[in-house]
């Protein structure tokens, strides 16, 4: 009776012994096939990325190709309006043409009245001399290409001996380029019709132009008094005051000439 006893008691022992035991490590297969599985999961994974990609670029495909029908529609559409208002711009031509076919006579004295402003222009007070001749060459260039009629090169003619005109008797301030110590610069302008210019550069640099030698020259000004006079005028003139006493340096646009 005590040896059973003793036996059971060894059992329930060893039992014990091998609960208490660590778990065996994995064995190869399972390595294996954990690694199998990790890596399957990485194909599917590595496939669903160039799926998405090629989806993408299809659908950027099919946009590109959308815009490039749509640019070519465009400039087809542009080429057509270019060539019908081509089309547009000779029957004008050939219409002006047969207007002006009937007033010959006008272009030759256009012509001479063209060259003489340009002429009175370049010789007269150095006021926006290039945009006023560029003016009357516009004039000239586009009666010769039969852009306009004769009859409206001398309507325009006749505006600019106006123009002209009334630049003689003007009196304000305005701004021009001026060259000032050999460089072109940027200068405002006090005209007294057609009879002294002053200016005042950036650099608040001041004087007027004389003619000497048939050429126009931009005096500068050093004498303090005469600076004072002249910032004085372009003050007025700022403040719309053009009448009135005003004390200035002797700047007629004829001093020194022969």
């Amino acid at each position: 009776m005590i040896f059973y006893h003793k036996k059971i008691i060894y059992s329930i022992a060893l039992s014990a012994t091998l609960l208490s035991a660590p778990l065996s490590a994995a064995t190869p297969n399972e390595e294996l096939a954990t690694s199998i599985i990790k890596l399957r999961g990485d194909v599917e994974r590595i496939y669903s990325n160039i799926k998405e990609n090629k989806q993408r670029y299809n659908s950027e495909m099919k946009s590109l190709s959308m815009q490039i029908i749509d640019l070519q529609a465009q400039i087809n559409r542009k080429a057509t309006a270019i060539k019908l208002t081509k089309n547009d711009l000779e029957k004008i031509k050939q219409k002006i043409k047969k207007t002006s076919d009937g007033n010959k006579d006008l272009k030759p004295l256009v012509l001479d009245a063209l060259a003489l402003l340009e002429k009175s222009i370049r010789e007269g007070i150095p006021f926006m001399v290039q945009e006023r001749v560029n003016a009357l060459h516009k004039i000239k260039t586009d009666m010769n290409e039969g852009l306009i009629t004769n009859e409206k090169a001398l309507a325009l003619t006749w505006a600019s001996y106006d123009d002209t005109i009334r630049i003689t008797k003007e009196i304000g301030l305005f701004k021009q380029q001026i060259d000032f110590k050999g460089k072109q610069v940027l200068a405002k302008i006090a005209k007294l019709g057609s009879v002294a210019l002053f200016f005042s550069t950036p650099s608040n640099e001041v004087g007027y132009v004389v003619k000497e030698d048939n050429n126009y020259i931009y005096r500068h000004i050093t004498d303090p008094k005469d600076i004072e006079k002249i910032v004085a005028l372009f003050d007025a003139l700022q403040k719309q005051i053009k009448t009135g006493f005003f004390e200035l340096p002797n700047a007629l646009v004829l001093q020194g000439s022969n």
